[in-house]
Protein backbone atom coordinates (compact mmCIF):
# COMPACT_ATOMS: atom_id res chain seq x y z
CA UNK A 1 0.00 0.00 0.00
CA UNK A 2 3.01 2.23 0.39
CA UNK A 3 3.08 4.80 -2.36
CA UNK A 4 -0.65 4.41 -3.01
CA UNK A 5 -2.19 6.50 -0.23
CA UNK A 6 -5.65 7.69 -1.14
CA UNK A 7 -6.80 11.28 -0.80
CA UNK A 8 -6.94 14.59 -2.65
CA UNK A 9 -4.27 16.25 -0.53
CA UNK A 10 -2.00 13.19 -0.63
CA UNK A 11 -2.15 13.10 -4.45
CA UNK A 12 -2.56 16.81 -5.23
CA UNK A 13 0.18 16.95 -7.89
CA UNK A 14 -1.16 14.02 -9.91
CA UNK A 15 -4.72 15.20 -9.41
CA UNK A 16 -3.71 18.62 -10.79
CA UNK A 17 -2.07 17.02 -13.82
CA UNK A 18 -5.20 15.05 -14.65
CA UNK A 19 -7.29 18.19 -14.12
CA UNK A 20 -5.16 20.03 -16.70
CA UNK A 21 -5.63 17.09 -19.07
CA UNK A 22 -9.40 17.32 -18.62
CA UNK A 23 -9.36 21.03 -19.45
CA UNK A 24 -7.53 20.30 -22.71
CA UNK A 25 -10.07 17.58 -23.54
CA UNK A 26 -12.83 20.14 -23.06
CA UNK A 27 -11.18 22.72 -25.34
CA UNK A 28 -11.12 20.13 -28.13
CA UNK A 29 -14.88 19.56 -28.03
CA UNK A 30 -15.60 23.26 -27.40
CA UNK A 31 -14.08 24.19 -30.76
CA UNK A 32 -16.55 21.93 -32.55
CA UNK A 33 -19.64 23.23 -30.76
CA UNK A 34 -19.35 26.69 -32.28
CA UNK A 35 -17.38 26.16 -35.50
CA UNK A 36 -18.96 23.03 -36.96
CA UNK A 37 -22.77 23.50 -37.24
CA UNK A 38 -22.51 26.59 -39.50
CA UNK A 39 -20.00 24.74 -41.70
CA UNK A 40 -22.78 22.52 -43.06
CA UNK A 41 -24.60 25.39 -44.76
CA UNK A 42 -21.75 27.73 -45.60
CA UNK A 43 -19.20 25.19 -46.88
CA UNK A 44 -21.35 22.33 -48.13
CA UNK A 45 -24.75 23.83 -48.85
CA UNK A 46 -26.58 21.59 -46.36
CA UNK A 47 -29.98 23.04 -45.39
CA UNK A 48 -31.57 20.00 -43.73
CA UNK A 49 -31.54 20.33 -39.93
CA UNK A 50 -31.57 16.55 -39.48
CA UNK A 51 -28.63 16.05 -41.83
CA UNK A 52 -26.75 18.96 -40.26
CA UNK A 53 -27.01 17.57 -36.72
CA UNK A 54 -26.10 14.04 -37.86
CA UNK A 55 -22.47 14.78 -36.93
CA UNK A 56 -23.51 14.73 -33.26
CA UNK A 57 -25.22 11.35 -33.71
CA UNK A 58 -22.08 9.90 -35.29
CA UNK A 59 -20.02 11.32 -32.43
CA UNK A 60 -22.40 10.00 -29.78
CA UNK A 61 -22.76 6.54 -31.28
CA UNK A 62 -19.03 5.92 -31.21
CA UNK A 63 -18.41 7.72 -27.92
CA UNK A 64 -21.09 5.76 -26.05
CA UNK A 65 -19.81 2.40 -27.30
CA UNK A 66 -16.16 3.28 -26.67
CA UNK A 67 -16.97 4.44 -23.12
CA UNK A 68 -17.95 0.86 -22.38
CA UNK A 69 -14.81 -0.53 -24.01
CA UNK A 70 -12.57 2.04 -22.32
CA UNK A 71 -13.93 1.36 -18.85
CA UNK A 72 -13.63 -2.37 -19.27
CA UNK A 73 -10.10 -2.27 -20.70
CA UNK A 74 -8.88 0.22 -18.10
CA UNK A 75 -9.74 -2.17 -15.25
CA UNK A 76 -7.27 -4.59 -16.84
CA UNK A 77 -4.74 -2.50 -18.78
CA UNK A 78 -4.65 0.69 -16.74
CA UNK A 79 -5.82 4.26 -17.31
CA UNK A 80 -2.75 5.93 -18.83
CA UNK A 81 -2.39 3.65 -21.87
CA UNK A 82 -6.05 4.10 -22.81
CA UNK A 83 -5.73 7.87 -22.39
CA UNK A 84 -2.77 7.99 -24.79
CA UNK A 85 -4.65 5.98 -27.41
CA UNK A 86 -7.52 8.43 -27.05
CA UNK A 87 -5.31 11.41 -27.88
CA UNK A 88 -4.04 9.63 -30.99
CA UNK A 89 -7.60 9.38 -32.35
CA UNK A 90 -8.05 13.19 -32.19
CA UNK A 91 -5.38 13.87 -34.81
CA UNK A 92 -7.29 12.53 -37.86
CA UNK A 93 -10.44 14.31 -36.64
CA UNK A 94 -8.98 17.79 -37.05
CA UNK A 95 -7.14 16.97 -40.28
CA UNK A 96 -10.23 15.44 -41.91
CA UNK A 97 -12.37 18.51 -41.22
CA UNK A 98 -9.70 20.85 -42.60
CA UNK A 99 -9.51 18.94 -45.91
CA UNK A 100 -13.16 17.73 -46.16
CA UNK A 101 -14.91 18.29 -49.48
CA UNK A 102 -18.25 16.71 -48.50
CA UNK A 103 -20.37 16.61 -45.32
CA UNK A 104 -20.08 12.84 -45.00
CA UNK A 105 -16.35 13.31 -44.48
CA UNK A 106 -17.13 15.62 -41.56
CA UNK A 107 -19.37 12.89 -40.13
CA UNK A 108 -16.50 10.39 -40.46
CA UNK A 109 -14.22 12.86 -38.70
CA UNK A 110 -16.66 12.92 -35.80
CA UNK A 111 -16.32 9.16 -35.43
CA UNK A 112 -12.66 9.78 -34.57
CA UNK A 113 -13.63 12.59 -32.18
CA UNK A 114 -16.12 10.26 -30.46
CA UNK A 115 -13.36 7.72 -29.81
CA UNK A 116 -11.07 10.48 -28.59
CA UNK A 117 -13.59 11.91 -26.14
CA UNK A 118 -14.64 8.49 -24.83
CA UNK A 119 -11.13 7.28 -24.13
CA UNK A 120 -9.66 10.51 -22.80
CA UNK A 121 -12.47 11.90 -20.64
CA UNK A 122 -13.48 8.50 -19.24
CA UNK A 123 -9.90 7.81 -18.21
CA UNK A 124 -9.31 11.28 -16.81
CA UNK A 125 -12.29 11.20 -14.45
CA UNK A 126 -11.64 7.57 -13.49
CA UNK A 127 -8.04 8.45 -12.62
CA UNK A 128 -9.20 11.22 -10.29
CA UNK A 129 -11.67 8.91 -8.56
CA UNK A 130 -8.85 6.37 -8.15
CA UNK A 131 -6.59 8.95 -6.53
CA UNK A 132 -8.98 10.40 -3.95
CA UNK A 133 -10.75 7.25 -2.77
CA UNK A 134 -14.15 7.44 -1.04
CA UNK A 135 -13.47 10.70 0.84
CA UNK A 136 -14.35 13.91 -1.04
CA UNK A 137 -15.33 11.90 -4.10
CA UNK A 138 -18.04 14.40 -5.02
CA UNK A 139 -15.58 17.29 -4.84
CA UNK A 140 -13.05 15.39 -6.97
CA UNK A 141 -15.57 14.66 -9.72
CA UNK A 142 -16.83 18.23 -9.52
CA UNK A 143 -13.31 19.57 -10.07
CA UNK A 144 -12.81 17.19 -12.99
CA UNK A 145 -16.02 18.14 -14.76
CA UNK A 146 -15.48 21.80 -13.92
CA UNK A 147 -12.13 21.78 -15.66
CA UNK A 148 -13.58 20.01 -18.68
CA UNK A 149 -16.46 22.39 -19.19
CA UNK A 150 -14.41 25.48 -18.52
CA UNK A 151 -12.31 24.08 -21.36
CA UNK A 152 -15.44 23.66 -23.50
CA UNK A 153 -16.32 27.30 -22.87
CA UNK A 154 -12.80 28.49 -23.69
CA UNK A 155 -12.71 26.37 -26.83
CA UNK A 156 -16.12 27.66 -27.94
CA UNK A 157 -15.20 31.28 -27.34
CA UNK A 158 -11.86 30.90 -29.10
CA UNK A 159 -13.55 29.19 -32.05
CA UNK A 160 -16.15 31.95 -32.31
CA UNK A 161 -13.43 34.60 -32.41
CA UNK A 162 -11.34 32.65 -34.93
CA UNK A 163 -14.35 32.07 -37.18
CA UNK A 164 -15.27 35.76 -37.06
CA UNK A 165 -11.69 36.77 -37.94
CA UNK A 166 -10.49 34.04 -40.32
CA UNK A 167 -13.49 31.97 -41.43
CA UNK A 168 -14.82 28.52 -40.61
CA UNK A 169 -11.65 26.69 -41.70
CA UNK A 170 -8.82 25.96 -40.94
CA UNK A 171 -8.04 28.18 -37.92
CA UNK A 172 -10.37 26.54 -35.32
CA UNK A 173 -9.09 23.07 -36.17
CA UNK A 174 -5.44 24.11 -36.12
CA UNK A 175 -6.15 25.26 -32.56
CA UNK A 176 -7.66 21.82 -31.84
CA UNK A 177 -4.56 20.11 -33.25
CA UNK A 178 -2.27 22.12 -30.99
CA UNK A 179 -4.37 21.27 -27.94
CA UNK A 180 -4.31 17.55 -28.81
CA UNK A 181 -0.53 17.49 -29.13
CA UNK A 182 -0.14 19.28 -25.80
CA UNK A 183 -2.54 16.86 -24.09
CA UNK A 184 -0.66 13.85 -25.43
CA UNK A 185 2.67 15.24 -24.21
CA UNK A 186 1.32 15.87 -20.69
CA UNK A 187 -0.19 12.38 -20.58
CA UNK A 188 2.96 10.66 -21.81
CA UNK A 189 5.17 12.68 -19.46
CA UNK A 190 4.21 13.54 -15.88
CA UNK A 191 0.83 11.72 -15.67
CA UNK A 192 1.07 8.57 -13.53
CA UNK A 193 -0.84 5.30 -13.80
CA UNK A 194 -3.65 5.29 -11.19
CA UNK A 195 -5.00 1.73 -11.37
CA UNK A 196 -2.90 0.66 -8.34
CA UNK A 197 -4.78 3.26 -6.28
CA UNK A 198 -8.08 1.57 -7.18
CA UNK A 199 -6.60 -1.77 -6.13
CA UNK A 200 -5.48 -0.22 -2.84
CA UNK A 201 -9.00 1.07 -2.21
CA UNK A 202 -10.44 -2.37 -3.00
CA UNK A 203 -8.14 -3.93 -0.39
CA UNK A 204 -9.11 -1.31 2.18
CA UNK A 205 -12.79 -1.89 1.49
CA UNK A 206 -12.38 -5.65 1.78
CA UNK A 207 -10.70 -5.23 5.18
CA UNK A 208 -13.43 -2.83 6.28
CA UNK A 209 -16.24 -5.20 5.34
CA UNK A 210 -14.84 -7.84 7.66
CA UNK A 211 -15.73 -11.53 8.00
CA UNK A 212 -19.23 -10.95 9.35
CA UNK A 213 -20.73 -10.09 5.95
CA UNK A 214 -21.78 -12.58 3.33
CA UNK A 215 -18.63 -14.48 2.34
CA UNK A 216 -19.15 -14.00 -1.34
CA UNK A 217 -19.38 -10.23 -0.96
CA UNK A 218 -16.61 -9.85 1.61
CA UNK A 219 -13.92 -12.34 0.66
CA UNK A 220 -11.18 -10.86 -1.57
CA UNK A 221 -10.88 -14.25 -3.27
CA UNK A 222 -14.53 -14.27 -4.32
CA UNK A 223 -15.12 -10.55 -4.85
CA UNK A 224 -16.62 -9.73 -8.25
CA UNK A 225 -13.32 -8.32 -9.49
CA UNK A 226 -14.18 -8.65 -13.17
CA UNK A 227 -17.90 -9.29 -13.66
CA UNK A 228 -18.99 -10.41 -17.08
CA UNK A 229 -19.88 -7.37 -19.11
CA UNK A 230 -23.39 -8.70 -19.69
CA UNK A 231 -23.96 -9.03 -15.94
CA UNK A 232 -22.53 -5.60 -15.24
CA UNK A 233 -24.71 -4.00 -17.90
CA UNK A 234 -27.79 -5.77 -16.56
CA UNK A 235 -26.99 -4.65 -13.02
CA UNK A 236 -26.55 -1.00 -13.96
CA UNK A 237 -29.44 -0.90 -16.44
CA UNK A 238 -32.08 -3.06 -14.79
CA UNK A 239 -31.41 -4.75 -11.48
CA UNK A 240 -30.39 -1.72 -9.41
CA UNK A 241 -33.27 0.74 -9.77
CA UNK A 242 -31.17 3.65 -8.49
CA UNK A 243 -28.56 3.02 -11.16
CA UNK A 244 -31.28 2.75 -13.79
CA UNK A 245 -32.54 6.18 -12.66
CA UNK A 246 -28.99 7.53 -12.92
CA UNK A 247 -28.49 6.03 -16.39
CA UNK A 248 -31.72 7.42 -17.84
CA UNK A 249 -30.92 10.83 -16.34
CA UNK A 250 -27.53 10.78 -18.06
CA UNK A 251 -29.17 9.82 -21.37
CA UNK A 252 -31.69 12.67 -21.28
CA UNK A 253 -29.07 15.07 -19.95
CA UNK A 254 -27.33 14.60 -23.29
CA UNK A 255 -30.57 15.28 -25.16
CA UNK A 256 -30.43 18.74 -23.60
CA UNK A 257 -26.73 19.15 -24.32
CA UNK A 258 -27.31 18.07 -27.93
CA UNK A 259 -29.71 20.97 -28.30
CA UNK A 260 -26.97 23.36 -27.20
CA UNK A 261 -24.24 21.74 -29.30
CA UNK A 262 -26.09 21.20 -32.57
CA UNK A 263 -29.41 23.06 -32.57
CA UNK A 264 -28.77 26.31 -30.70
CA UNK A 265 -26.20 27.72 -33.20
CA UNK A 266 -28.71 27.15 -36.01
CA UNK A 267 -31.68 28.40 -33.99
CA UNK A 268 -29.99 31.50 -32.61
CA UNK A 269 -28.37 32.58 -35.90
CA UNK A 270 -31.76 32.31 -37.62
CA UNK A 271 -33.20 34.50 -34.84
CA UNK A 272 -30.67 37.25 -35.50
CA UNK A 273 -27.71 36.41 -33.26
CA UNK A 274 -24.18 36.69 -34.66
CA UNK A 275 -21.69 33.80 -34.46
CA UNK A 276 -19.43 35.61 -32.02
CA UNK A 277 -22.43 36.21 -29.73
CA UNK A 278 -23.47 32.56 -30.12
CA UNK A 279 -19.96 31.59 -29.07
CA UNK A 280 -20.29 33.80 -26.00
CA UNK A 281 -23.68 32.30 -25.09
CA UNK A 282 -22.33 28.75 -25.42
CA UNK A 283 -19.38 29.88 -23.35
CA UNK A 284 -21.65 31.22 -20.59
CA UNK A 285 -23.49 27.88 -20.48
CA UNK A 286 -20.25 25.92 -20.34
CA UNK A 287 -18.52 28.20 -17.84
CA UNK A 288 -21.44 28.28 -15.40
CA UNK A 289 -21.67 24.50 -15.77
CA UNK A 290 -17.93 24.09 -15.41
CA UNK A 291 -17.18 26.44 -12.55
CA UNK A 292 -20.33 25.46 -10.66
CA UNK A 293 -19.39 21.80 -10.50
CA UNK A 294 -16.72 22.33 -7.85
CA UNK A 295 -19.31 23.78 -5.48
CA UNK A 296 -21.90 21.22 -6.59
CA UNK A 297 -19.54 18.33 -5.86
CA UNK A 298 -18.67 19.74 -2.44
CA UNK A 299 -22.41 20.30 -1.78
CA UNK A 300 -23.12 16.65 -2.62
CA UNK A 301 -20.46 15.57 -0.09
CA UNK A 302 -22.40 17.54 2.55
CA UNK A 303 -26.03 16.99 1.57
CA UNK A 304 -25.94 13.78 -0.44
CA UNK A 305 -26.29 13.08 -4.15
CA UNK A 306 -30.05 12.88 -4.74
CA UNK A 307 -31.00 16.49 -4.00
CA UNK A 308 -28.50 18.17 -6.37
CA UNK A 309 -29.05 15.58 -9.13
CA UNK A 310 -32.83 15.90 -9.07
CA UNK A 311 -33.05 19.67 -8.64
CA UNK A 312 -30.39 20.18 -11.31
CA UNK A 313 -32.37 18.11 -13.81
CA UNK A 314 -35.47 20.26 -13.30
CA UNK A 315 -33.38 23.44 -13.71
CA UNK A 316 -32.07 22.20 -17.07
CA UNK A 317 -35.65 21.81 -18.29
CA UNK A 318 -36.52 25.30 -17.03
CA UNK A 319 -33.51 26.84 -18.77
CA UNK A 320 -34.43 25.19 -22.07
CA UNK A 321 -37.96 26.57 -21.80
CA UNK A 322 -36.65 30.14 -21.69
CA UNK A 323 -35.20 29.82 -25.19
CA UNK A 324 -38.57 29.12 -26.80
CA UNK A 325 -40.71 31.19 -24.44
CA UNK A 326 -39.06 34.48 -25.44
CA UNK A 327 -37.02 36.17 -28.17
CA UNK A 328 -35.17 38.56 -25.84
CA UNK A 329 -31.40 38.04 -26.06
CA UNK A 330 -30.65 38.77 -22.37
CA UNK A 331 -33.27 36.17 -21.39
CA UNK A 332 -31.52 33.66 -23.65
CA UNK A 333 -28.30 34.31 -21.76
CA UNK A 334 -30.23 33.82 -18.50
CA UNK A 335 -31.54 30.52 -19.87
CA UNK A 336 -28.00 29.44 -20.76
CA UNK A 337 -26.86 30.30 -17.22
CA UNK A 338 -29.81 28.43 -15.69
CA UNK A 339 -29.03 25.36 -17.79
CA UNK A 340 -25.41 25.66 -16.69
CA UNK A 341 -26.44 25.69 -13.02
CA UNK A 342 -28.62 22.63 -13.59
CA UNK A 343 -25.84 20.80 -15.37
CA UNK A 344 -23.40 21.71 -12.60
CA UNK A 345 -25.70 20.20 -9.98
CA UNK A 346 -26.62 17.04 -11.88
CA UNK A 347 -23.76 16.11 -14.19
CA UNK A 348 -20.82 15.41 -11.84
CA UNK A 349 -23.02 13.94 -9.13
CA UNK A 350 -24.46 11.35 -11.49
CA UNK A 351 -20.89 10.12 -12.00
CA UNK A 352 -20.27 10.30 -8.26
CA UNK A 353 -23.39 8.20 -7.59
CA UNK A 354 -21.94 5.46 -9.81
CA UNK A 355 -18.59 5.76 -8.03
CA UNK A 356 -20.38 5.44 -4.67
CA UNK A 357 -22.19 2.30 -5.75
CA UNK A 358 -19.57 0.34 -7.71
CA UNK A 359 -16.92 -1.85 -6.16
CA UNK A 360 -13.49 -0.25 -6.76
CA UNK A 361 -12.34 -3.42 -8.51
CA UNK A 362 -14.94 -2.98 -11.30
CA UNK A 363 -15.61 0.75 -11.03
CA UNK A 364 -14.11 1.48 -14.46
CA UNK A 365 -16.54 -0.95 -16.06
CA UNK A 366 -19.51 0.48 -14.14
CA UNK A 367 -18.61 4.00 -15.21
CA UNK A 368 -18.31 2.69 -18.76
CA UNK A 369 -21.85 1.30 -18.67
CA UNK A 370 -23.19 4.58 -17.27
CA UNK A 371 -21.34 6.58 -19.90
CA UNK A 372 -22.67 4.23 -22.59
CA UNK A 373 -26.16 5.23 -21.51
CA UNK A 374 -25.27 8.88 -21.04
CA UNK A 375 -23.48 9.45 -24.31
CA UNK A 376 -26.05 7.33 -26.09
CA UNK A 377 -28.08 10.52 -25.70
CA UNK A 378 -25.72 12.12 -28.22
CA UNK A 379 -26.47 9.30 -30.67
CA UNK A 380 -30.25 9.16 -30.18
CA UNK A 381 -31.04 12.74 -29.19
CA UNK A 382 -30.13 14.53 -32.44
CA UNK A 383 -32.09 11.96 -34.48
CA UNK A 384 -35.21 12.21 -32.32
CA UNK A 385 -35.00 15.97 -31.92
CA UNK A 386 -33.90 16.45 -35.53
CA UNK A 387 -36.96 14.55 -36.73
CA UNK A 388 -39.17 16.78 -34.58
CA UNK A 389 -37.35 19.86 -35.91
CA UNK A 390 -37.84 18.71 -39.50
CA UNK A 391 -41.57 18.31 -38.87
CA UNK A 392 -42.30 21.28 -36.62
CA UNK A 393 -39.24 23.50 -36.46
CA UNK A 394 -36.33 23.80 -34.03
CA UNK A 395 -38.60 25.46 -31.46
CA UNK A 396 -40.72 22.31 -31.32
CA UNK A 397 -37.57 20.23 -30.80
CA UNK A 398 -36.56 22.43 -27.86
CA UNK A 399 -40.04 22.08 -26.30
CA UNK A 400 -39.71 18.30 -26.68
CA UNK A 401 -36.40 18.52 -24.82
CA UNK A 402 -38.13 20.44 -22.02
CA UNK A 403 -40.71 17.65 -21.63
CA UNK A 404 -38.22 14.78 -21.75
CA UNK A 405 -35.79 16.31 -19.25
CA UNK A 406 -38.66 17.21 -16.91
CA UNK A 407 -39.91 13.60 -17.05
CA UNK A 408 -36.38 12.44 -16.23
CA UNK A 409 -36.49 14.53 -13.06
CA UNK A 410 -39.69 12.80 -12.00
CA UNK A 411 -38.05 9.37 -12.48
CA UNK A 412 -35.17 10.49 -10.26
CA UNK A 413 -37.60 11.62 -7.56
CA UNK A 414 -39.24 8.21 -7.45
CA UNK A 415 -36.41 5.74 -8.08
CA UNK A 416 -33.09 7.26 -7.03
CA UNK A 417 -32.03 6.25 -3.52
CA UNK A 418 -29.29 8.21 -1.76
CA UNK A 419 -25.88 6.70 -2.66
CA UNK A 420 -23.54 8.75 -0.43
CA UNK A 421 -21.83 6.16 1.82
CA UNK A 422 -22.31 8.42 4.85
CA UNK A 423 -26.07 8.85 4.26
CA UNK A 424 -27.45 5.84 2.45
CA UNK A 425 -29.87 3.75 4.44
CA UNK A 426 -28.87 0.39 2.97
CA UNK A 427 -25.82 -1.02 1.18
CA UNK A 428 -25.66 -1.09 -2.63
CA UNK A 429 -27.85 -3.71 -4.24
CA UNK A 430 -24.88 -5.79 -5.39
CA UNK A 431 -23.74 -6.31 -1.79
CA UNK A 432 -27.18 -7.67 -0.96
CA UNK A 433 -27.24 -9.78 -4.13
CA UNK A 434 -23.60 -10.56 -5.03
CA UNK A 435 -24.78 -13.07 -7.62
CA UNK A 436 -25.90 -10.13 -9.77
CA UNK A 437 -22.28 -9.19 -10.48
CA UNK A 438 -20.63 -12.59 -10.06
CA UNK A 439 -18.04 -13.54 -12.73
Amino acid sequence: MAGHRLGLRENLWQFSIFTAITLLIGVTIGVERVALPPLARHAFGITSVLYTVSFISAFGLVKSAMNLVAGRLSDRRGRKAILLVGWAFALPYAVLIIVATAWWQVIVANLFLGVNQALTWTMSVTAKIDLVGPTNRGLAVGIDESAGYVGVGLGGLAAGLLVSADGLRPSPYLLALGVVVLGALVTAGPARETLPFAHAEAREQAARLGPTLDEQAASPASRPAVPHLRRLAAYMSRRDRSMLAVCQAGLLNKFADSLVAAFFPLYLVRRGMGLAEVGLLVGVYAWVWGLGQVAAGALADRLGRKLPITSGTFLIAAGLALFVATSVHPVWFAGAALMGIGMALAYPNLITAVGDTADPAWRGGALGVYRLWRDGGYAIGPLVLGGIAAAGGIGAAIWAGVGLVGASGLVLLVWLAETDPKRRRQPPAWQQHPEWVAP
